[in-house]
């Protein structure tokens, strides 16, 4: 196995108005999450979260306490929310073993053990994306399925943006520290998400954009409001947001993403909304 981390340093808004194309990439988007038998995860130091990804094919993986992390184990000061977004799997925490099936997640809470991905066919390996935020208590860990998910149905086919809101790892669903988690499923001609936008400076947030067929795109909004950035993804690869930033946007065919926030609170609603002829 291989064990792949990068650091990503914060940004001053004013500074990120002047990012060209590349700087904007190499700063927020995370291109590569999956590859055979790695963990690659990048640290951000917006409120230090951890986004990674961990395909195990030809053996299991275990997920190193990276050196930046100076702990014995990477879930000693930290909690982790696990989303499985490929074929089906297991994760070990410890000794015990939770099996996760496709869009499955699972909440690891701090403690001294091992965590460990393992997949139940190799021909057809999981993929499992995660969100690391830091600990200051132990709480169990819990599968968490779409059937227990607080779901919010929300948009109209008609403004292009009909969609499910998962809420799976969230204060109303179980205990956490910070770490707060969902899935937006859109609908069939539905390319909208978050509109109208809003940012929260109490909480940083990371998307992840998968189910996007082959040929097609998503163009992911970012920035202050009254002076947008883009940034043109593709299937699974994530994004960070900055607390300044909104995080909205539109792809060429429907798709699926996993938000995952932490910060000062766990209040979903916690948001400043802009109009969106406010946008600039």
């Amino acid at each position: 196995m291989k064990t792949n981390y990068q650091l990503r340093y914060a940004s001053n808004p004013v500074d990120a108005k002047n990012y060209d194309t590349k700087r904007l990439r190499d700063d927020f988007l995370i291109e590569r999450l999956f590859a055979d038998d790695e963990v690659n995860m990048v640290y951000s130091m917006y409120d230090r979260m951890i986004v990674g990804g961990a395909m195990p094919k030809a053996e299991e993986l275990k997920l190193e306490a990276i050196p930046p992390l100076k702990a014995d184990y990477f879930t000693t000061r930290r909690e982790i929310g696990v989303f499985n977004v490929g074929g089906s799997g297991y994760i070990m925490v410890g000794k015990e073993k939770f099996k996760l099936n496709f869009k499955e997640a699972l909440y690891i809470g701090r403690g001294d053990r091992e965590v460990v991905f393992g997949s139940d066919n190799a021909e057809e390996p999981a993929k499992f994306y995660f969100n690391s935020t830091t600990a200051h208590k132990e709480y169990p860990c819990r599968v968490v399925t779409k059937k227990d998910a607080m779901v919010a149905h929300m948009g109209s086919l008609e403004t292009s943006n009909e969609r499910n809101i998962n809420k799976m790892i969230v204060s109303q669903i179980l205990p956490t520290c910070q770490l707060q988690m969902g899935m937006t499923e859109l609908m069939p001609g539905s390319v909208w998400n978050t509109m109208p936008a809003h940012v929260h400076s109490r909480r940083m947030e990371a998307y992840f954009y998968f189910e996007v067929p082959a040929g097609q795109a998503v163009c992911h909004l970012m920035g202050e409001p009254e002076e947008t950035r883009h940034i043109w993804m593709k299937n699974n690869q994530a994004v960070l947001s900055p607390e300044w930033s909104i995080h909205s946007a539109a792809g060429t065919h429907n798709y699926t993403f996993i938000w995952g926030m932490g910060g000062e609170n766990q209040d979903y609603g916690d948001q400043d909304f802009y109009d969106i002829n406010e946008l600039k």
